[in-house]
């Protein structure tokens, strides 16, 4: 326990071989909001218009159910 404490991770074998793997749990890492501003100031503006665009060139976008 204290090697996944660690960040370690470990595959469990059955006769040789694999069969699970145990990793230790992600853990939340608190960011500052100012920290947060500061990365993304200066970064450019994005143009919403073509992201939704470029998303329905993708993917269908009528929300009618298929069913």
């Amino acid at each position: 326990m204290r090697r996944l404490d660690a960040g370690e991770r470990f595959v469990v074998t059955r006769d040789g071989t694999p069969v699970a793997s145990l990793a230790p749990l992600r853990r939340d890492v608190f960011v500052r909001a100012d920290a947060v501003l500061e990365t993304f100031r200066g970064a450019p503006e994005v143009d919403l218009g073509g992201l939704r665009d470029d998303l329905d060139a993708v993917a269908d976008p009528d929300a009618t159910p298929r069913g």
